[in-house]
């Protein structure tokens, strides 16, 4: 029987990212051809910020059809929406029943965002945040969980809790491993490559968007910040800029980085920035077209994300059965 995955993505922008794609969606599309996968739009942790609720369903319908588009398909997957899915809740109180105070006071994250806006602007939700990813996780008895490098300590504290719970109420949860996606597609932000691609950057002109029409892609690529130099050459310290580029093109064509310093030796940055430019736009055109399609009719996409709830709430009313029954929750 194959082993069982699960990851999440928040429904917190009208468009993927270059960045996301490339360190996660496109391995979510790799697994689910050898793998049981579920995943999950997390609409609950996105409560975490304050939410406008037009925007928090646009969003939630755009990521469901960029994942679409970008490869998941139905027969393959269990494609579904957390808050469609009530058992995510009911696991996440026992976890936070289960979680110590300091466990969660430790969590980086907490730390770093609730530093930044201050004890009396930060919700509950973000220090009960990892309890829930924790949830979401063991519901569907999980093997791995694909993340980049900065979620492990989650991983490690779904971990604990998991083994917390088998040792004092008995066999319940698969405990799961942290499948750490493949570093080789790091991709920095255009105009600070020395920073990692992402919304939270300053202007936006640093972002690859996947729904953004071609021009404007265009026009950030061949804007990017590079070096006075002219050598095409992968060289991160020196040359970070160039060094972005080089990645985005051969994760994008599949052409060694090798072989592009060779073909374009002796041409300027110009030359080679219009050619990223023109890979980025090839690839993307046709799933940007897919997606808009799917979200022209509302209506098919709310019934596939209904279909896949209903097989999520399926395993996941198994796992809260047997969690209670463990607990001595009478049912």
């Amino acid at each position: 029987m194959s082993k069982r995955v699960l990851s999440g993505i928040q429904p917190t922008s009208d468009s993927f990212h270059l960045g996301n794609y490339l360190g996660a969606v496109k391995q979510w599309v790799a697994l689910q051809a050898d793998h049981d996968a579920f995943y999950c739009i997390v609409d609950l942790h996105a409560l975490t910020v304050e939410t406008d609720p037009k925007l928090m369903r646009q969003r939630t319908l755009a990521s469901a059809a960029q994942l679409l588009a970008l490869g998941l398909t139905p027969d393959k997957c269990t494609l579904f929406v957390q808050s469609q899915v009530p058992q995510h809740n009911q696991l996440g109180w026992i976890m936070e029943c289960l979680a110590g105070f300091g466990e969660a006071s430790r969590m980086t994250q907490f730390k770093d965002k609730s530093q930044k806006s201050g004890a009396d602007r930060t919700v509950v939700g973000l220090f009960t945040y990892p309890m829930l990813q924790a949830a979401d996780i063991l519901l569907y008895q999980a093997h791995y969980v694909p993340v980049g490098e900065d979620q492990r300590q989650h991983i490690e504290l779904t971990r604990d809790l998991a083994g917390r719970f088998n040792n004092r109420y008995g066999q319940t949860f698969q405990v799961p491993d942290a499948y750490i996606m493949k570093e080789g597609a790091k991709i920095q932000d255009l105009q600070e490559p020395s920073a990692k691609m992402s919304k939270s950057s300053g202007s936006g002109a640093g972002v690859i968007e996947l729904m953004d029409a071609p021009e404007i892609n265009i026009k950030k690529i061949k804007s990017a910040v590079t070096d006075t130099g002219r050598e095409v050459k992968f060289d991160e310290k020196e040359k970070a800029g160039i060094s972005n580029l080089l990645t985005i093109h051969s994760q994008l064509s599949g052409t060694l980085i090798s072989d592009l310093e060779q073909r374009f030796e002796g041409k300027g940055y110009g030359d080679f920035k219009g050619e990223v430019a023109e890979v980025v736009v090839d690839y993307f055109a046709p799933i940007r077209k897919r997606a808009l399609e799917l979200l022209e009719d509302e209506s098919a996409l709310l019934k596939l994300l209904a279909e896949g709830a209903e097989k999520a709430r399926a395993v996941a009313s198994e796992t809260i059965s047997q969690t209670y029954k463990n607990l001595g929750l009478v049912q």
